[in-house]
């Protein structure tokens, strides 16, 4: 019988190893999967996996550039030439191991239906459907599925009466139930709370909590009275929070306090910060970061580029520097904020001046921080939203010795095709690493920009 696995929750649906061969499938992949994901065809476990001529004709056309889809085509390209490399790409070719399925590149064929008939225009997309029916048609006895990040295909495909499903490597399971990284506990003994503004700290039973997840914040509340604390795993406590300020910025509520304290713990050195825009997520960890500046050999703060309307920025008039800059403006807009809290001839000031001019504070696209050492630096990524799962691995994996990061965005506002709420590497993130000790993530809530902000994003 067969039955799901579900181990992880995160890949398309599989079926136990003991399934017999004929219930393989064949999994049609859209070139979309294979710029998300260059390892992609390695994730289908014991099925079949076809790729149309067509597709790989697209990669190539992604092959030069700087950003994260040119890194995934090149990549792809060179795997599937070291699989080339063991057979000719005209049959079915092992993808390794006896728990893995078998690589066909598909050439176009025709079946009696024709998508550039039916849509009445010839364009990849519609040949991709032909190829996807004409392995259907070739094989009628197999499950045959067409897997793609492109909404507008798959009910295309749907159509045409193919199977079609979202690539799931990646995706989370439950947005709804995403981790918010802090918790409200009303109705808290006042005798706790005056324990923990006397000791500094008391045990999780004594706030009804059995098994607290590293890092996590609490607003203990009884009445009136209130205390803000996380749960130290290290000494297996609850701790006081307070609501310390960073280089003239301090936090106006309790979730401002906890990303603040987050970002300035130095046993944390993985820092999430989510929240809509005007929370104050990049200001937070921006201030947190120059706070700290003696500990770092610089701090960087980057974001990915993702231009309006998709178009690359050579649209731009201007040199590389006036091409990026439209980009980069939001974040000079937190730095001047921080200085503004400075007269113009205290040091503190002075200091934001100099640490920009001798690059001791770096703010740069994301694609420039490639190739450099990421040793005793706090590298703070605006927008991580709009990265992708193995986009923000590879951040991490290239962190050396005292390096402290930190990813903020929103997940509800993705400017990147291919990516939504559940596969983007923000959201991939927050639901992997939770409960690590070297981790902590807070959820900020409220904006703090204006009373005017607040009432547009709560009305319209």
């Amino acid at each position: 019988m067969l039955e799901p696995k579900s181990d992880k929750g995160y890949s398309l649906v599989w079926y136990t190893i003991m399934a017999p061969k004929k219930e393989r499938k064949i999994f049609v992949i859209d070139t979309s999967v294979l710029l998300f994901d260059h390892n992609a065809i390695h994730n289908f476990q014991e099925h079949d996996v076809v790729i149309p001529i067509t597709v790989l004709e697209e990669i190539d056309n992604f092959k030069k550039g700087n950003d994260t889809i040119n890194f995934e085509s090149r990549e792809f390209i060179r795997s599937l030439d070291i699989l080339a490399a063991k057979d000719i790409l005209t049959g079915w070719i092992p993808l390794g191991g006896k728990m893995k399925g078998s690589l066909l590149v598909k050439m176009n064929g025709k079946t009696d239906k024709d998508a550039q008939v039916i849509f009445g225009e010839r364009k990849p997309d519609h040949k991709i459907l032909n190829s996807a029916l004409a392995v259907q048609a070739e094989f009628p006895n197999r499950k045959v599925i067409l897997v793609s990040k492109d909404i507008n295909l798959r009910l295309k495909a749907k159509s045409l009466g193919l199977i079609s499903e979202d690539y799931l490597t990646g995706k989370i399971k439950d947005l709804d139930a995403l981790y918010k990284g802090n918790t409200l506990l009303e109705d808290v003994s006042p005798d706790i709370i005056n324990t923990l503004y006397r000791d500094g700290f008391c045990k999780p039973s004594e706030i009804g909590v059995k098994k607290p997840l590293a890092n996590h914040y609490y607003i203990l509340k009884h009445g009136e009275h209130s205390a803000l604390a996380y749960y130290n795993a290290t000494e297996k406590k609850i701790m006081k929070v307070n609501k310390d300020s960073a280089y003239g910025i301090k936090p106006r509520n309790a979730e401002q306090a906890f990303a603040l304290h987050a970002v300035l713990n130095p046993e944390v050195l993985l820092v999430t910060i989510q929240g809509m825009a005007g929370t104050g997520k990049t200001l937070l960890a921006l201030a947190g970061a120059m706070e700290q500046k003696s500990k770092f050999r610089q701090i960087y703060l980057a974001r990915p580029i993702v231009p309006l309307s998709n178009k690359d920025i050579g649209y731009l008039p201007g040199d590389i520097k006036s091409k990026i800059n439209p980009y980069m403006e939001p974040l000079w807009d937190n730095l001047k904020f921080i200085q503004s809290q400075f007269g113009e001839k205290e040091k503190e000031f002075q200091k934001i001046n100099e640490m920009v001019e001798q690059e001791k504070l770096h703010i740069t696209p994301l694609a420039y921080i490639r190739g450099r050492s990421l040793s005793h630096i706090c590298f703070i990524i605006d927008e991580a939203q709009n990265l992708t799962p193995h986009e923000v691995k590879t951040i991490i994996t290239r962190a050396g010795e005292k390096t402290k990061i930190i990813f903020t965005g929103d997940v509800f506002q993705i400017d990147t095709p291919y990516l939504d709420a559940e596969s983007n590497g923000l959201s991939y993130l927050i639901d992997r690493i939770k409960d690590n000790p070297l981790y902590a993530h807070v959820t900020l809530e409220k904006g703090e920009r204006s009373e005017l902000a607040n009432l547009a994003g709560t009305f319209l």
